[in-house]
């Protein structure tokens, strides 16, 4: 009878494991779908990540009031789409380090995906 009990621990110990693997694999996957990101349940919809509808109202609401034509806060002005496509690896770092936007909450994890997927399409004009 102990014989038994040990292999039937064993046989769910191996079953608890596939299925974390299986899990793992599956959401990995869902992960590198281009037009969605998704995460236990939380989607990040990167379909429609345009410059006009969405990096620059951002860069707007959390970065042009101190990088601007007129302030150009550590040098770096943001203010137009040449200035933000020659600056997006910063943007990026910084908001994933959460060093910026400074004294501000820290950028979520969609909004950098967002400007990543940008970035990765081109950083066109659009």
């Amino acid at each position: 009878m102990n014989t038994f009990v040990q292999i039937y621990h064993m046989t769910f110990k191996s079953i608890i494991v596939l299925g974390f693997l299986i899990l793992t694999i599956s959401l990995n996957q869902s992960c590198k779908n281009n037009d969605k990101q998704t995460l236990l349940g939380i989607i990040c919809d990167t379909t429609d990540t345009k410059f006009s509808s969405v990096i620059n109202p951002f860069i707007t609401s959390k970065c042009v009031s101190c990088h601007n034509n007129a302030s150009q806060s550590g040098g770096i002005n943001l203010e137009g789409y040449n200035n933000v496509k020659a600056n997006y690896a910063g943007i990026i770092e910084t908001c994933k380090d959460g060093s910026m936007p400074q004294g501000g909450s820290r950028v979520d994890d969609c909004t950098i995906t967002k400007i990543e997927t940008w970035v990765n399409r081109g950083a066109q004009n659009n």
